[in-house]
């Protein structure tokens, strides 16, 4: 059975194929030790596609919808155009490897793409990501670490700004409070004098 890789870096989702695991089998501990020597993890990983993003914004919106495990339009079309049909009561003969559960049952559930995201694909990933500068050659130096650098701003900034459901509300209102106090006392300590 064929294994395709889903990784969604900060410039674009990419998409690989692992065919050679007979040479570092199937063994979580090979695959630990292959990912470091890139000559070794080239022969077992190959890039499929590379979709990058069209702007910081449209990267935003795709990390945000990846992280609460939605399937965006955009991830669909990537996946529909660059893996193996599927057809209507077969078994697949492939599947997709991803990083998160609940994105893997999203796409299971709405593209019919078996998916799997165990300790295996989580170390094949981690190669990935540690050689994902060599697999990709259109990008410049430096560009996937300001790309990285600005998601991580920006995906951070809107977590904080719209989660209603924070914890450190009540810490927040109690500095306020002691703000408030403080002006109080002040004010009243002037009116004494």
């Amino acid at each position: 059975m064929a294994l395709f890789l889903l990784y969604e870096s900060a410039s674009g989702y990419a998409l690989f194929e692992a065919h050679g695991l007979d040479e570092i089998g199937q063994n979580t501990e090979a695959v630990r030790n292959s990912v470091s020597d890139l000559n070794r993890f080239g022969k077992v990983v190959k890039l499929r596609s590379f979709n990058p993003f069209t702007s910081a914004l449209d990267a935003l919106k795709q990390c945000n919808a990846i992280s609460e495990g939605l399937l965006t339009d955009e991830l669909r079309t990537v996946l529909e155009t660059n893996l193996p049909k599927v057809k209507e009561g077969k078994k697949s003969k492939f599947s997709l490897g991803v990083s998160d559960p609940k994105i893997g049952s999203q796409i299971a559930e709405v593209t019919k793409i078996p998916c799997q995201s165990n300790e295996f694909v989580s170390e094949l990933l981690r190669g990935v990501r540690l050689h994902f500068d060599k697999f990709v050659g259109d990008l410049k130096t430096g560009d996937l670490e300001k790309a990285q650098l600005g998601l991580g701003h920006s995906y951070s900034r809107a977590k904080v700004k719209f989660n209603v459901n924070r914890v450190d509300n009540m810490v927040i209102q109690a500095i306020f409070l002691l703000d408030t106090l403080d002006k109080d006392i002040n004010s009243f300590s002037m009116r004494v004098r």
